[in-house]
């Protein structure tokens, strides 16, 4: 096991460091990018930059580069304009890939002067730029040695396990879980890794014949009958985190698989605090950690956190007489309605404990009054349940459930289902996004029912009020919804969908075929083409068409 801070020089400069786009790059290279990074970041005059790419191999050249050239490095979670002006505002020199410009890494830098002094552990440091529990954005400090220290524990627990695995992952190294998991441990440890995320189990497993996956729920969750079950079989260890892995992901890959998920729970402030394997319910703590409780809160003293002994943690836990630990939800999510206090956490339990929901996410949207709303995606049982007693038939059933442990007040009065929950780059629940869709309609707006999600397409159900505004007078005596109004909410679903960032240029092949009226039910195919930049639209119901186009954006030519 190397120390990060004498990483270079390696020991063998044969080494296969990582494999970057069909190319094995061995130690030598791997310096020698380094060094010719670090010169031309030595000779530019910020102190900090912050570091987006979105390979690992690109990404670990810069960060030892600005480590080397005495930069403080920042780790955005996205590249988006928002996130980069924030930055910049920070005095960060934008370096990696990102929407102005792209830092271009070769695999050869011949001429490079590849000789390196030991960083400094406690001086040489990395901010995790992360989003906080109220969603705004801070900044989260590590030194090399916190880093370190983390990474030698990983290897004390696994290094055995996974003996000259090869590291294949499907998060991105942005996130604390991906930069230790997928580039640092590797990287001290010895093993090779894979600089591309693989975004399919199948991508993944033709990569390497021995490997372990660094993955989230979000990948493992989507796993089905068709997936390379025998191939995921071959790999030495699978590790997940950025969240709870659900019960029935981690059986079926146990069932299928034969493996054992090995799942990591802790943030980007405190790294990892404890781990399970299945069929465990328990947590165990990392060693060194101790948990106490105060009040109502717990805190962690971890080796992780040298200056802040007494860490409060966000989490509500049970501590069992054996030193491990469950986990019972984030105490930030207990709210109060109507004067009476609800825990958003047992709410979702108390859903997904049904035979109709495979996931539930609890919001409080704030209105005239808060309501307590409800995005969930079916289990098959629920979607029969859907197809034989109606929309508002499985509500009823879901209601019915829940008053068995709530007070009326508490139930849920705005429902949203989904073909999957929408999840952030960092594989967290994307509740942006949930706001957006379950934000009130108002009298502009049609009500939204459910969603499907695939990529860049989507298919929403949609319910037109006979109360909406353009009823009264388009037209009196035979109310029908303005063609622009159709225009108008295809591309409202979509800014909220797809990443569209051009502005409107022109429509094509427009067409009104048949009236929608009050009260009619209906179906928005959207589709974004982000190459072309044309958004497609279709209103349809069943087999009939209403209307139809394409929006087109970007500069017009």
């Amino acid at each position: 096991m190397c120390e990060l801070a004498h990483l270079l020089p390696f020991a063998d400069a044969d080494q296969i460091v990582v494999r970057h786009r069909g190319f094995d790059i061995n130690a030598a290279q791997f310096q020698q990018a380094v060094a010719h990074w670090r010169d031309c970041l030595a000779a530019e005059p910020e102190t900090k930059v912050a570091l987006y790419c979105h390979d690992a191999y690109p990404f670990a050249v810069l960060l030892f580069a600005a480590w080397h050239a005495g930069k403080k490095v920042w780790l955005p979670a996205n590249n988006a304009a928002g996130t980069a002006a924030q930055l910049t505002q920070n005095q960060c020199r934008l370096l990696g890939d990102w929407q102005t410009h792209s830092d271009n890494v070769l695999t050869e830098y011949a001429t490079a002067a590849a000789t390196f002094s030991p960083l400094h552990p406690q001086q040489t440091e990395l901010v995790i730029f992360t989003s906080g529990s109220t969603g705004a954005a801070k900044a989260v400090p590590k030194t090399l040695q916190q880093l370190q220290t983390e990474i030698n524990t990983l290897e004390q627990c696994w290094g055995m396990q996974l003996g000259d695995s090869t590291v294949l992952g499907t998060v991105s190294q942005q996130h604390i879980y991906g930069l230790l998991f997928r580039v640092l441990w590797p990287l001290a440890a010895g093993r090779s890794f894979h600089s591309e995320a693989a975004l399919s189990p199948e991508v993944l497993v033709k990569q390497a014949s021995h490997a372990c996956w660094i993955a989230s729920p979000a990948h493992l969750k989507r796993l089905d009958d068709d997936s390379p079950w025998d191939e995921l079989a071959n790999l030495s260890l699978i590790f997940s985190s950025g969240g709870v892995l659900p019960a029935a992901a981690a059986t079926q890959l146990a069932e299928q698989g034969r493996q054992a998920v090995i799942e990591i729970y802790g943030s980007s402030e405190t790294g990892g605090i404890g781990w399970r394997q299945y069929p465990a319910q328990n947590w165990t703590l990392f060693p060194g950690m101790q948990l106490s409780k105060r009040g109502d809160s717990w805190y962690l003293d971890s080796p992780y956190l040298p200056d802040q002994p007494d860490f409060e943690l966000d989490d509500c836990l049970s501590l069992q007489a054996n030193g491990q630990f469950l986990l019972l939800g984030r105490r930030d999510r207990t709210v109060k309605i109507e004067e009476k206090r609800l825990s958003l956490c047992e709410l979702e339990r108390r859903l997904t404990d049904t035979d109709w929901l495979y996931e539930a996410a609890a919001l409080v949207i704030n209105h005239h009054r808060d309501t307590v709303a409800i995005s969930a995606v079916l289990s098959e049982e629920g979607k029969h349940c859907l197809h034989s007693e109606g929309r508002s038939g499985i509500i009823k059933l879901l209601r019915a459930e829940l008053a068995n442990w709530f007070e009326a007040v508490l139930l849920p009065r705005k429902w949203l289902f989904l073909s999957q929950l929408p999840l952030t780059p960092q594989g967290k629940l994307d509740n942006g996004l949930l706001r957006q869709l379950l934000a009130p309609a108002g009298d502009k707006l049609p009500q939204l029912q459910s969603v499907d999600l695939l990529d860049n397409r989507a298919e929403l159900e949609l319910k037109v009020p006979a109360s909406l505004a353009y009823f009264p007078d388009h037209f009196p005596q035979y109310p029908i919804l303005p063609g622009v109004v159709q225009i108008g909410w295809a591309e409202h679903f979509a800014k909220i969908l797809f990443p569209i960032d051009q502005p409107f240029c022109r429509m094509e092949v427009i067409k009104f075929i048949k009236p929608i009226l009050p009260d009619c039910e209906l179906t928005l195919q959207l589709t974004w083409k982000a190459d072309s930049g044309k958004l497609h639209f279709q209103f349809k119901a069943h087999e009939y068409s209403y209307s139809s186009g394409r929006l087109v954006y970007g500069v017009s030519v």
